[in-house]
């Protein structure tokens, strides 16, 4: 008898972590692309001053 209440009692937490997720999932956003000025960023001193950032320059 004892077992059945554990495994019931397990059976019920699982279901309701698995709903919790479920319902959160839906809730994020997706995260604008180039927001606030993250994706054309212009380098402001240096060799490369008045460029815009990319995978090229910023390797060096």
């Amino acid at each position: 008898m004892r077992d059945t209440k554990h495994l019931e009692k397990f059976a019920r937490e699982k279901q309701q972590i698995e709903k919790e997720k479920k319902l959160f999932k839906d809730k994020i956003k997706a995260v604008e692309k180039g927001a606030n000025g993250t994706l054309e960023y212009t380098i402001k001193e240096g060799v490369n001053k008045n460029k815009i950032a990319d995978k090229r320059i910023l390797k060096k």
